[in-house]
This record gives structure tokens, C-alpha cells and sequence, in this order.
């Protein structure tokens, strides 16, 4: 296999945002009650696997409207490639390797999760963005799923009030994270024929909707304060990164007319806010472990 050959399927999986779901995964294990350091390596190729296996197949399953929009059209199905027939094959290799990970190095109880979470967003999420505009919105439990396999491999109960708090600011998250795209590509979905909120709202409303839900992911937050950190330095950084976001989203609503570069901008900072929650709840538990 040749090296653009290779770059064709690194693109099918989608490695950022699968190393995303990676380190998602990584910050629940290790705020969980009781972890070994012995599970992480298999946790986190698990879910990675498993988040490229489901991309591709999503990309496999797409192909036809992605070959109509310019931000997708060059993806390796659409711009041919990759044939579609190995485009599927490929992404059945990466989500069984994936559950193989997670059965065996992790348990049952993480590989069912991860399993859940391939069902729901290539099964569920992905047939209904064909039916209708709010599916990200049942679609957005898609990302509370890795840090809820994370806290299972680290012993901790799905019942636990602190992961429960990971899982909803990770819902909350994902809704205005995928509205920000749509603010700028909105008019792209409803050309390929998918059912697009730029065509229920105008781009002012839209925008109002989009702050409102920031403002609401910045207040889910307050759920990771009281039962995620044990550090006040930590508790502070987080305070001052949701202020930042919050920040954001008021200028997103301060400058909505038709500035793309806006939209662009509150996307980037949504992507590192998430970043800077996870990492610090990470070196939180860090502190809490040496001390």
C-alpha cells in the first residue's frame, strides 16, 4: 500500500476527533473511585479503534450526500478513493479490533458501552440526520459515552453522581459544537438534501439558539465542580475557561450577521474549552494520587 493510499484511510478514521474520544475516555477512568494503571493502554486503543472504525463506517454510509457538499466531497469514499466495499470492511476491522480491546484488556461492561455507542451513532444518530434537524440533539449522547466506558474500567457505577455530571456536560457540549458547523455550512446540508436548521431559522435565530445552548453547556459545567475537583487552583482555572467560553458565545451573538469567521472562531475555542475541562480534571486526579 502506497503512502497516499495510507493518508486516505488515516483520513476515513477521523484520528482527531477519534484521539478525542480517546482522551474523553482517559479523563473518566481517571477520576474513577479505584483504577489500574494496567487497564489504560487497552481503554484507550479500545475506544480509539472503535471511534475510527465507527467514522469510517459513517463515511461509508454517507458517501452519496457528502459527494454533494464542498466540505465533504473530498473525503476518500466521495472523491473515490477508496472504494466504498473497502471503505466497510476496513471500518468492521477497526470496530471489532476495537471491541477486542475493550472485552479483553478492560471487561464486558466497557466493550457493551463501547458497542452502544457504535450503534447509536452509525445506526440511530446517522439515519435520523436524514429525518430530521434535531438529531443532534439525541445524537449528542454519543459523546457522553467514551467518559462513561472510562469510569466502568476504573470500577466506578454508571449510577454515580460524578460521572452522571461528565456524561451531561458532554451532552450539552456536542449540541452547540455541531450548530456552530451548521451556522457555516448549513446552506451545504440543505443542497444535499438533509434536513438543516438553517432552513427552519433564520441565521439570527439560529444564532440566538446556539449562544443560549453555550451559556446552558458553560452552567453543566457547575455539575463537574462540585463532583469532579479537589483543587481550588483547579476549580478556579475551570471558573475562568467557562467564563472564557461564555464570553464567546456572547460575541457570537453580538456579531451574527453572516460573519463566518466568528463562527469559526467560537468553534475552535468550543474545541479547546473541552480540552482544558478534560485536562484539568485529569491533573486534578494526578494531584490527588501523589499527595
Amino acid at each position: 500500500m502506497n503512502l497516499h493510499k495510507c493518508k486516505n484511510y488515516v483520513q476515513l478514521c477521523k484520528v482527531k476527533l477519534s484521539l478525542f474520544s480517546a482522551f474523553s475516555a482517559i479523563t473518566g477512568f481517571l477520576i474513577a473511585p479505584v483504577w489500574s494503571g494496567e487497564k489504560l493502554v487497552s481503554l484507550a486503543a479500545g475506544v480509539f479503534f472503535m471511534a475510527c472504525g465507527a467514522a469510517a463506517l459513517n463515511q461509508y454510509q454517507e458517501r452519496d450526500t457528502d459527494a454533494l457538499m464542498s466540505r465533504t466531497k473530498d473525503r476518500p469514499v466521495p472523491a473515490r478513493n477508496i472504494k466504498p466495499c473497502h471503505a466497510f470492511r476496513f471500518s468492521l476491522l477497526l470496530i471489532s479490533l476495537g471491541f477486542f480491546f475493550l472485552f479483553l484488556g478492560v471487561g464486558p461492561a466497557a466493550s457493551v458501552l463501547g458497542s452502544c455507542g457504535v450503534l447509536w451513532y452509525n445506526g440511530i444518530y446517522t439515519y435520523l440526520k436524514r429525518k430530521t434537524a434535531f438529531a443532534v440533539i439525541p445524537g449528542g449522547l454519543i459523546g457522553a459515552i467514551p467518559p462513561a466506558i472510562g469510569w466502568v474500567a476504573g470500577g466506578g457505577a454508571l449510577s454515580d453522581p460524578r460521572v452522571l455530571a461528565l456524561c451531561f456536560f458532554f451532552f450539552m457540549w456536542q449540541v452547540p459544537h455541531f450548530w456552530l458547523l451548521i451556522l457555516n455550512y448549513g446552506k451545504e446540508y440543505e443542497e444535499a438534501g438533509l434536513p438543516s436548521l438553517s432552513g427552519i431559522f433564520s441565521r439570527t435565530q439560529l444564532v440566538r439558539i446556539t449562544s443560549h445552548w453555550i451559556f446552558a453547556t458553560v452552567v453543566s459545567c457547575l455539575f463537574v465542580f462540585f463532583y469532579g475537583l479537589h483543587s481550588r487552583l483547579m476549580f478556579f482555572s475551570l471558573f475562568m475557561a467557562s467564563l472564557w467560553f461564555l464570553w464567546q458565545g456572547i460575541n457570537l451573538r453580538r456579531g451574527h450577521d453572516e460573519n463566518k469567521v466568528n463562527c469559526c472562531a467560537v468553534f475552535k475555542t468550543s474545541n479547546y474549552y473541552m480540552l482544558f475541562v478534560l485536562s484539568l480534571l485529569s491533573f486534578d486526579r494526578f494531584n490527588v494520587f501523589l499527595r
